[in-house]
Parts: structure tokens; C-alpha cells; sequence
């Protein structure tokens, strides 16, 4: 059997202690420098102790829904706008009930509170439609008033609808007639609202309803949609003006009140076109899952994947088929969120496999915004912002101080112990501390930036309850070493026959504290989730700072003479622990030589 080679250590043995605190001083480098890259080196605070934004929503009664307003519907918009929050990166917002119908939101300072009160708020009412008319944006101009050519139109009209209805029995009027139901682009949207079987599918029967009317009673109206209806349709159209926000949103709001099975005229939400919309083909709740990338194949930039459900998918590929065979711009579908078009693609064939996108100019944050609100769903309710107010940080402030102070208290008698009780020991304890705190505040720092973690009053109570669990550790290791060296053993065998005991009680009461932090994390909400991440977080740091700073740091201090020889600064001194120096071995004295026999 070949001997060893001279110098390796087994993995029980010590090792390289060198090397693994070299790794963790790397890692602290790494991360500082990470904190410094970022720009950002001081955590993210939360509402309690820098302040931020508060705003009180309250749900609206929706026509045809007048016990909407209940606590399971409350309860799910709690759930739904919290998710929504948290899907924007703000931690530590608070989302809660007051009352029976209204909602209070806290966002922390540093948070887009605009844009977080429009995800909050926004219903997420999605359909998909078949657009049967289109025109640009703009209010379309009013023909000027001429009495005498107007009056001759009048009559003439007239004489020739008399005409017409006795000659022609209810034909439809010439094509080179001008028509007040004809769209931009040329094809009347009364056809479109009366037989296109991708609108309606029970259109044909209605019409055959409305023939046999028509055989009894010759001047009956037309079944819905009636002329009427389609002239109202075309005049809110002609009027409509979705050039400026206002108009936009009052459009919007009353398109997203209209019932599923009426037509609606919506703005696209750029404001560049209106249209007049078909009844909802595929209901928003069709969808399960949406998703923002971008498009590096087709150049089309950011934009929103869809999967739907099987249900949904099923329907929305039976439209798409029906669509593809319609002449522009009836083969569009537009993509409705809360009464606004926000994409109204084309379509040539039936798109099948339970997918698609929205695509239209979306910025990275706008199509990240649509998604997160798609993928939690529809709001069982509408909501109005009814009131927003700053929240002040100055009561946070005073009792952040009062903690900070405790804790500084409570830190200077655990370092007076360490150095009355350990001494030269506690220069380890301190150095073990420092690196924990530096860990712990570059993290925090860190996770506020990529994960929005913002830092509250029971998160730092978390922090200065962890200072007890790391000196803890330090204490069972010390505890450990001196027992071996009161056994009569040298510091060297001490450190390392010390380890192994120390590890097992360490491991153990870490493992219990980020148990009782994880079982808090996930049965608490609010601000106490704070203080069991921050208790979890630097349990876990503390097994790390043990096992690669503080052990391999024992290790390389054990071989130097201060502690080696059992100086009585040292912590380690023999006569102090108590130590009995070993029984040495003596010969027996000779039997004295009786004179008498000389």
C-alpha cells in the first residue's frame, strides 16, 4: 500500500484552512462589488420607515349585479391586487379590507405608485371580438347644413323609399346608392351585425326570425340588431374622438359596462383607430397564462404570449377559422382589456394549438404590466380610486431609532461577556459578527434590488434577534474546545476533536430556528413575513459564517504560540479552565541499610 503524500489532510482532518477563508473573503468581495455596481448601497425601506403611497379604492355596484359586493368577492380582489403588486417587484405592500366595499393599498417610497395604482385597479375584463368596422382615431367631421339642397335630399329620400318598399318588397338599395350604414371601408355593417356567422352564430336564425316577421307585418322593426340600433352604433362611432386620454377612458368605461352579447364601439388604446365590435367570441377567463418576451424572430419587439385552456383554446380556434374566411376588415379580432382594443390582428387561417400573441409597440414595462394583470385574472369587481394619500416615515423613524439603540445595547454587552468570559477568544466572536453583518447587509441590499425586498420594523427586530443565534454558535464552539483542552489535550488536537461535537448542536439549533421561520414566512402576512425572512436568511448565514470562517479561523489560530501555549489572555489558559497537570512516575525509594548488620 503506497503512504500518503506528505502534506494532504483528510476531509475530517484540517484541512486547507487558508483556502476556504480565502473562498468566503471572494465572496464578500463579490458582493460588495455587486452592491457598488448596482449604484444602490443602502437597503430598500419599507412603507413604516420611509414612507410612501396609500390609496383607498372602493367597489362599484355593475349593472345586472346588485349583491356583487360580498366577502368572498372582496376577499379574491385582496388576493388578486396582491399578487398584482408582488408581480412588479414591491415587497412588503399591504393590500387589506376596510370595511365591506373598500380596499386600502400601502406601497413603499421607491415604487411607481401610479403605475401600481393602475394594476391594483384595473378590472382585467379581457375578450376577444370581431371587429366589423374600423376609422381613424379622430372625431369625424359633420356634413355643413343646406336648407334648400337638404330639403330636396329629404324628399327625394322619401319618394324613393315609398318607391322601393312597393316595388322591391324590403330589396336592398342599388350599389352606387350612398348608404348612412356603409363603413369606411365599404361594407355595411348591418350585414356585418346580421349574418356573419363568426359574430354570431345564431345569426342565420335570427334573421329567419326576423323574415317571417317581416311576411306578417311589413312595417315591423328589424329583430335586434335593429337599423336603429346600427345607426346609433354608427353615429357613437362618427362622434367618437380617441385622440385624447379623457375621451379615450370615458369610451373605454362604457364599452367595458356593455354585456358580452351587445356590439361596442372601443378606441384602440394608442388612440390611432376606433371600431365598432361584434358580441365576445372568447371570454377573458379562456386564457391561463400570459408571459412577456420579445420577439427576435419577426422584429415585432415586446410582446404577449397567451395560453389558453382547453376550453379556451377550443373556441378560439372555432373563431379564428370562421374569421379567416371574412373579407377585411371583418377578418380581424380585437383584443378588448377593460373597453379598449389592445391589438386587433388579422387572421388568414384557424389558429389551433391553444396559443397567441399580442403584439402592438409594447415596451418592455408595458407588456410586463399586461401580462402580470392577465395572468392573475379578472378583478370579481370594478374599483374606483376614491382616495391617495403620502405616508409620513416619522413615527417608523422613532421607533426604528428606539430598536436600533436596544440592539446597540444588547451588542455591547454580548461583546463585554465575550471579552470578560472568552478574551483573546472573543476577537473571533467579533470577527465572526462582523462577517455575518457584512453578508446580511450586502444581501438585503441586493434583494432589493433584484426582488424588490424592502427592509421594515420586524424585519430589523429579525436582524437583532439573529445577533443571540450567532453568538450562540460561537459559544457551543468555544464550549466544545475548552472541555477537550480540560481533558488534558493541546489546543491543536482540542480545535479539530471539538468540531465534530460543536457541528452537530449548531446544525441542529439552526435547523430548528429556520424552521420556526419558515413555518412564520408562510402562515403570517404582512409585515411579520418580514421578520421571519430576515430570522430565516441569517440562520442560514450563520451555519455559513461557522463552517467557513470561524472553524478554518480557529484552525490557523491554534498553530500560533499566543493560543498554542495557553496564554492567560488567551481564553485557553490551563489553570484558569481548571486543568490538573498529569500524575508524573517516581521510583520507589531503597530500604534503608540497618547499621547493626554493618
Amino acid at each position: 500500500m503506497a503512504a500518503p503524500k506528505k502534506g494532504r489532510r483528510s476531509p475530517g482532518g484540517q484541512g486547507r484552512p487558508g483556502r476556504v477563508l480565502a473562498l468566503i473573503l471572494i465572496a464578500m468581495v463579490a458582493l460588495i462589488g455587486g452592491m457598488f455596481a448596482s449604484g444602490d448601497t443602502t437597503p430598500r425601506l419599507g412603507i413604516d420607515l420611509a414612507g410612501g403611497t396609500s390609496f383607498t379604492l372602493e367597489a362599484k355596484n355593475e349593472p345586472g349585479k346588485p349583491n356583487a359586493i360580498n366577502k368572498t368577492n372582496m376577499d379574491t380582489a385582496v388576493g388578486i391586487m396582491d399578487r398584482r403588486v408582488n408581480g412588479l417587484g414591491v415587497s412588503e405592500s399591504e393590500v387589506q379590507t376596510q370595511g365591506a366595499k373598500h380596499i386600502i393599498v400601502n406601497i413603499p417610497k421607491g415604487t411607481n405608485a401610479k403605475q401600481a395604482r393602475q394594476q391594483v385597479g384595473t378590472t382585467a375584463k379581457l375578450g376577444f371580438r370581431p371587429v366589423l368596422t374600423s376609422a381613424p382615431g379622430v372625431k369625424s367631421p359633420e356634413p355643413k347644413p343646406s336648407a334648400s339642397v337638404g330639403d330636396k335630399d329629404k324628399a327625394k329620400d322619401k319618394d324613393d323609399k315609398s318607391k322601393d318598399d312597393k316595388s322591391k318588397d324590403d330589396k336592398t338599395k342599388p350599389s352606387g346608392s350612398p348608404s348612412a350604414t356603409a363603413s369606411p371601408q365599404g361594407r355595411a355593417v348591418t350585414d356585418a351585425l346580421k349574418a356573419n356567422p363568426a359574430v354570431d352564430p345564431s345569426a342565420s336564425a335570427k334573421d329567419g326570425k326576423a323574415g317571417s316577421d317581416k311576411k306578417k307585418d311589413p312595417k315591423a322593426p328589424t329583430p335586434t340588431p335593429a337599423p336603429g340600433d346600427v345607426a346609433a352604433l354608427q353615429k357613437q362611432l362618427a362622434a367618437l374622438d380617441c385622440s385624447t386620454p379623457a375621451s379615450r377612458a370615458k369610451a373605454s368605461e362604457a364599452a367595458a359596462a356593455a354585456k358580452a352579447s351587445d356590439p361596442i364601439v372601443a378606441c384602440k388604446t394608442d388612440g390611432s383607430a376606433k371600431e365598432i365590435l361584434g358580441p365576445v367570441a372568447v371570454e377573458g377567463t379562456g386564457v391561463d397564462k400570459a408571459s412577456a418576451v420579445i420577439d427576435t424572430q419577426q422584429g415585432k419587439g415586446w410582446i404577449v404570449q397567451l395560453k389558453f385552456t382547453k376550453d379556451g383554446a377550443k373556441k378560439f380556434a372555432d373563431v379564428t377559422g370562421k374569421l379567416a374566411t371574412q373579407q377585411p376588415p371583418q377578418n380581424q379580432f380585437a383584443i378588448v382589456l377593460d373597453g379598449e382594443v389592445v391589438s386587433d390582428p388579422s387572421v388568414t387561417s384557424s389558429i389551433a394549438g391553444g396559443q397567441a400573441e399580442i403584439s402592438g409597440g409594447f415596451t418592455q414595462e408595458s407588456s410586463r404590466d399586461l401580462a402580470n394583470v392577465l395572468s392573475y385574472g379578472a378583478l370579481p369587481l370594478s374599483f374606483d380610486v376614491v382616495t391617495e394619500t403620502t405616508v409620513s416615515p416619522a413615527l417608523g423613524g422613532e421607533q426604528l431609532r428606539a430598536g436600533l439603540i436596544a440592539g446597540a445595547i444588547g451588542l455591547i454587552l454580548v461583546i463585554i461577556y465575550l471579552v470578560a468570559y472568552y478574551r483573546g477568544l472573543a476577537l473571533v466572536a467579533l470577527a465572526s459578527l462582523l462577517v455575518s453583518a457584512i453578508l446580511t447587509y450586502t444581501i438585503m441590499v441586493l434583494l432589493g434590488i433584484a426582488l424588490g425586498f424592502a427592509l421594515n420594523l420586524p424585519a430589523v427586530c429579525g436582524a437583532i434577534v439573529a445577533i443571540g443565534i450567532t453568538a450562540d454558535s460561537f459559544i457551543v464552539y468555544f464550549e466544545r474546545i475548552r472541555d477537550e483542552i480540560r481533558e488534558g489535550r493541546s489546543l491543536r488536537p482540542a480545535v479539530e476533536r471539538g468540531w465534530p461535537r460543536a457541528r452537530r448542536t449548531i446544525l441542529v439549533s439552526d435547523f430548528v430556528s429556520f424552521l420556526a421561520a419558515a413555518v412564520l414566512f408562510i402562515v403570517t402576512v404582512g409585515k411579520v413575513q418580514g421578520f421571519a425572512f430576515t430570522l430565516g436568511l441569517t440562520t442560514l448565514l450563520d451555519v455559513v459564517v461557522v463552517f467557513f470562517f470561524t472553524k478554518p479561523l480557529m484552525t490557523l489560530l491554534a498553530r500560533r504560540k499566543f493560543f498554542a501555549s495557553g496564554h492567560p489572555w488567551s481564553g485557553l489558559d490551563p489553570k484558569r479552565l481548571g486543568v490538573k497537570p498529569p500524575l508524573r512516575a517516581s521510583r520507589r525509594p531503597a530500604a534503608p541499610v540497618d547499621p547493626k548488620e554493618a
